[in-house]
Order: C-alpha cells, then structure tokens, then sequence
C-alpha cells in the first residue's frame, strides 16, 4: 500500500491497532486493511525483583502504554506524513501481555498484592497440591497456583479479593470496563474446558471444595473473568480508557476491542499456526514452544502445560522461565570492551555478527557447557537460577564454541520438554514456526532451533513484529471476519495467503551435537544447584 494510500486509511479510521505488554518491551503495531503493518511504537521496560517477588509496578504499566502509544503516533506521522491529530480513531484494538501470573483486586477495584508475573517459582506446594486434586498439571506460572499459594501461605489479603485476572485482562478492564479474557490467556490462569470454551466447571468445584474450610466469601468461578473466543466482541474503548491510552485526548472513544489475550495466542496468530499438526515457538526473554495436538496426550507431564487456541482448541504447551537474557548480557559485556578500545559497534551489526560466529562452533560446542538461569527453571527443577559458565581444561574455548553454547543453553530446557512430545508422544507437526528476538539474526536462532527440535523451522518476514502484530489480526479477524469464517481460514487466506517464509531443515551432524551438548546440560545440573546453594 503506498503512502497516499495508507494516509487515507488511517485518516477514515479503518486501521487496527494491537498491543503487547512483552517482559522487555511493550510494543503498539499498526495495520492497515490488508493486515499488513504500517507503523509501530515501542517502550523499553524491566521486571524488578523485590520482596523475593518478580514484579512490575501499575505506574510502570501505564507510563509505558503511554509511551509506547506516543511513539506510535510519531512513527505514524514520520511514515505516513499524517498530522498526530488525525489519528482520533481505528478500527479495533486488542491489548495482550504475558501470560499467567497473579493480580488480585478488592470490591472497589484496588489492588490488593503486588503484580506477581510468570517468572516467579514461589507456588511448587500450591502446584503439587493442584495437580494431584484436579489430575491435571498445575503449572507454578499459572493464576490458579498463585491464589492457592497465597491460600496456603495465609495471606490477609485472600479474603477480600472480588476479581482475579491477567496483565491483559486488567489493562482491557480499565480499557473497556469489561473483566473477560481471551480462552488462550484464561488457559494459562486455570484449566479450560475445550468444548464448553470456558474454564472447567468440575475443577471450579473441586477447588472450591478444597478450601471450603477457609470460609470465603466468594468461589472461584465468581472471581475470574468471563471466556470469550476469538471474534468474540469484548467491550468498547471508554472515554478515561482512551485518556489512560492517550492522554493528548485526541484518541475517540467507542474503538470496539477484542478478547485480550496472552504471548502465546498472539504468536500462535502471528505465525500462521492455529490448525491442527501446526506448531510455533516464541524465543525472547522466555522460551515457549506449542503444539497444536490431533489427540489428547497420554497422561499429564509436569513438563508440559495444556492450554488452547484462541479459539479453544487444545494445545501442548512447553514453557522455559530462561531464553536470551544471559546471552545478551554476554552480548553486552564484548560491546563494553569494544567501547573500551573506542570501537564500539551498532548493536545489531554486533548480535548479527556474534550469532554468525556460533555456525562455525564445533556441533556440540567444543566441551564448553554454560546454564543461563536468570530465575529459577520448573521444567529441570530450579526454584531459583544463578547464570554460569564452565569448561574443562581441554575443552574448545573459542569465540565461535562459546556463542553456540549460549545459544543452545537458551534452548536447553525447552528440547528437555519438546522431547518429551516427539519422543514419547510422537506427536506429529507439519511445521514449526519462530518468532521473537532470538530470531532476527537471519538463519541462526532458526539452524539452532532446528538443530534442538529436529523439526525444520519456517521464519517470516513479519516474525520480527511479533506478538503485537498477532495481536492486531485477533482484533482484525473480530471486525472484518465473514459468517462461518474461522480463525484459521482467516489467517490462511487474508493474511498469510499461503506464505510459510523461509526455511531451515535441521543440520544432521548439528542435531547429533545438540544431543551430545544435552547429555553435558543433564549432568552438569549439580553444578547448577551448588551455584544457587552458594551464592546467597
């Protein structure tokens, strides 16, 4: 769409707006009436860990939406030549974050704990005790184990808690008003009934029965948000939701919104892979791969979440707390050396040529072995993490050996989980798609992820974009979708129109090394443990 074009479409309002709270960055994508991105805002921010607690503050939450909103509109008008007035209005918006975590708030809508996120591992009794209740497993991420948790724990503040949601359904509730929630992010809160599309009632009951003792005066299905699916209308934009959005009062109310939802339905939507054998993984600060499955599994695995589509259809899920945060600490250290010579280089003329230097690695990383557990790690049995790098005296200590280890430690966690799916449950998927930061540096995250799953891995040219942009065509499909039109055909044939991108089919001799590199990650996890055992 060329520029005339694209001015006229945002100044008629028939633009779609999606938004992503990412653990990093919260990211606007605007896109036009082909689904196709036109502008884009973004705002840098940080979990803090206080209080033993992994958290963000509400302030942080707003001040970044603003931010990243204003950024929006400056790209808008760099781009496109379009004044900052006249974007008064879209066409729909829909609001996703990171999944899972714990928000609860009182009768008068006040926050009642600190923003407990998904990098907490502070619910292992709640998760246990869960799993064995409900013979269903009970991830330490997910809202449910929280709240239990906080049940166990004897918190105060239990009792008075009227509403419990997500990161997305709060930032829709003070949007719209409305306290609803996508079926993708409701998965990560407490189990869903696939073919009611909604949380599963006989679970609501058995929790309710398990804390009958404590009186409260509510039960669990009365304090979480109400289901929707994709195309489902979620509310609209209010007259303070659009001044908390745009302070400039230049943005109009009524905007429809769709069901908020979680990363893991926006990368679903973003990479083309909400049909049945389709796969995709997001790699940025976490790591999730999903799976949309033909047949249930077998039976529960605490390594493996069971969550849904945004439409509702099942989906095996394996999520890793730990991805790219030590590896771009390491990133950052060699552009502090580089600066110390007085040669520092752009960042990602760095990244690109550090990622590079992994392809010449030995397959299994010359000996070296190194964990990146910022936190703690559920899928190997961390409750806390501590980064760390080892060798032998003969291992290959190299540049290229020492990029690809950290590159494959990103992923160590994630083959412990995926491995269980391919090779246990032989789960079959035609592809697997990537997106997210591991992914820019064309060919590497993709010949590394291929390398770990052994599964050839398709990259878009929109992976970059991400969440957010998945975000925008949920939104897109909720306004402009036909009578009977699912989601997939949606996808299919509106957006995607047949296009997989490129692709990268694993490197045999890279795969046996990969495998080699686990059976050092496996048993170099004592070494793991004494790290968090002694450094207090």
């Amino acid at each position: 769409m060329d520029k005339m074009k694209t001015a006229e479409v945002i100044c008629a309002g028939q633009t779609i707006l999606g938004i992503e709270f990412g653990s990093t960055r919260i990211k606007a994508v605007l896109v036009d009436t082909d689904n196709a991105p036109i502008a884009s805002g973004g705002h840098d921010w940080e979990n803090r860990f206080e209080d033993n607690i992994w958290t963000y503050s509400m302030e942080d939450v707003w001040a970044g939406l603003k931010d990243c909103y204003g950024k929006l509109k400056e790209d808008v008008k760099s781009k496109c030549g379009v004044s900052l007035t006249k974007l008064r209005k879209v066409a729909a918006i829909g609001i996703s974050g990171m999944m899972h975590g714990y928000l609860p708030f009182d009768g008068e809508g006040r926050l009642l704990a600190p923003f407990r996120t998904w990098r907490n591992t502070i619910t292992g009794e709640a998760s246990d005790r869960l799993s064995e209740v409900f013979r269903f497993h009970i991830p330490q991420r997910w809202s449910i184990a929280h709240l239990y948790q906080a049940i166990l724990n004897g918190e105060e503040h239990v009792k008075d808690i009227r509403f419990l949601t997500t990161l997305a359904g709060y930032i829709h509730w003070k949007l719209t008003g409305e306290k609803v929630i996508g079926i993708g992010e409701a998965a990560g809160m407490f189990p869903i009934d696939s073919d009611a599309k909604d949380f599963h009632a006989g679970m609501l009951g058995q929790f309710d029965e398990l804390v009958r003792d404590k009186a409260f005066p509510w039960k669990a299905g009365e304090i979480l948000p109400k289901v929707l699916v994709a195309g489902d209308r979620a509310g609209t934009l209010t007259e303070e939701g659009a001044r908390l959005l745009d302070p400039s009062g230049e943005l109009e109310a009524g905007i429809p919104l769709c069901p908020p939802e979680g990363d893991a339905g926006t990368g679903m939507a973003a990479t083309n892979s909400v049909a049945v054998r389709t796969g995709n993984v997001s790699a940025g600060t976490s790591v999730f791969a999903m799976a949309v499955l033909e047949k249930a599994l077998s039976r529960p695995y605490e390594e493996i979440d069971m969550v849904t589509t945004p439409t509702g259809d099942p989906v095996a899920m394996v999520h890793c707390n730990n991805c790219t945060s030590d590896l771009n600490a390491w990133v950052n250290l060699f552009q502090e050396c580089l600066e110390a010579f007085g040669a520092g280089v752009d960042m990602n003329t760095l990244f690109g040529t550090l990622y590079n230097k992994a392809l010449e690695g030995d397959p299994d990383c010359g000996g070296l072995l190194a964990y990146n557990y910022f936190s703690g790690e559920h899928i190997t049995g961390f409750e806390e993490g501590r980064p760390l790098f080892a060798r032998r005296p003969d291992s290959k200590f190299n540049l290229p050996n020492f990029m690809r280890v950290h590159l494959f430690t990103s992923l160590g966690a994630l083959k412990t989980g995926m491995d269980i799916l391919t090779k246990e449950e032989h789960v079959q998927l035609d592809k697997m798609l990537g997106h997210g930061g591991l992914f820019k540096t064309r060919g590497v995250g993709q010949s590394i992820m291929a390398a770990a799953i052994n599964t050839p891995v398709f990259v878009m040219e929109t992976a970059g974009e991400g969440g957010a942009w998945g975000m925008a065509l949920l939104a897109s499909y909720m306004k402009n979708k036909e009578e009977g039109e699912t989601l997939a055909d949606y996808l299919a044939q509106k957006v995607f129109h047949g296009e997989e991108g490129e692709s990268i089919s694993p490197d045999a001799g890279d795969a046996a090394g990969f495998e080699e590199f686990m059976a050092r990650y496996k048993a170099g996890l004592p070494i793991e443990r004494a790290a968090v055992e002694s450094l207090r």
